[in-house]
């Protein structure tokens, strides 16, 4: 059985940010979702609005692929069952909420260091928003518009 839009971004949350409380968690559900809706660039241009293209589009979150550097990933979204606040947190960023904090980022990740740095990806096409928890987010910069 194929997994609704809602379950599917429920686990998402609790497999990215599921340590990083509810604020982390509600800006990784902001960063999918401002992908879902974005009018222009690479994530309108390929995954079309379909929050299912976001989520599977290759290459892009960790918890979506099964093995990691030739290793399995333990940490996937079909191993970690989410629980009510992810449902609650999905349901909140389906309905179109957004951390105001994060803004319109498109991207995330944690460095594992305590500073973030100021451009990524690597190409520039992001500048760094803010930092929750141990995650830094990033806005589109004017180069993203071209991808």
């Amino acid at each position: 059985m194929a997994f609704d839009n809602r379950e599917l971004l429920a686990r998402m949350i609790k497999c990215e940010a599921g340590g990083e409380g509810e604020n982390g968690m509600k800006a990784v559900a902001t960063v999918i979702m401002n992908r879902v809706r974005i009018p222009y660039g690479e994530y309108q241009r390929v995954c079309q609005g379909d929050i299912r293209k976001v989520l599977y589009q290759k290459g892009q979150f960790d918890c979506m692929r099964s093995v990691i550097g030739g290793r399995t990933n333990p940490q996937t979204i079909w191993a970690n069952p989410p629980e009510q606040i992810h449902y609650d947190i999905a349901d909140w960023a389906m309905a179109g909420n957004r951390l105001y904090n994060v803004g319109y980022s498109l991207w995330y990740f944690n460095p594992f260091q305590p500073t973030c740095p100021q451009i990524f990806p690597r190409n520039g096409v992001g500048s760094f928003q803010v930092r929750i928890v141990n995650h830094c987010f990033y806005n589109p910069t004017e180069l993203y518009a071209q991808t």
